[in-house]
């Protein structure tokens, strides 16, 4: 059963009960992937990391790894 199917049964249980609507799926995703970014970024601050760029500086350190003996500067 997906989603939807589940949908459809939940609102036919509400409409034979008489009961409320359940909210139709994908309704609030955007507003958990917002809460979730937040959640990340709380405990990034209480463990003393960055809150902002650390996709970016990984990908840095992957992609152009230093070489020994360099200074890091361009």
């Amino acid at each position: 059963m997906n989603p939807m199917h589940q949908y459809m049964l939940d609102n036919y249980r509400a409409a034979q009960w008489g009961g409320r609507l359940p909210p139709q799926p994908g309704l609030h995703d955007w507003q958990v992937m917002r809460e979730l970014r937040d959640y990340r970024h709380v405990q990034a601050v209480l463990a003393g990391h960055p809150v902002h760029g650390r996709l970016r500086a990984a990908l840095t350190r992957l992609l152009h790894p230093r070489r020994p003996g360099t200074t890091g500067c361009h």
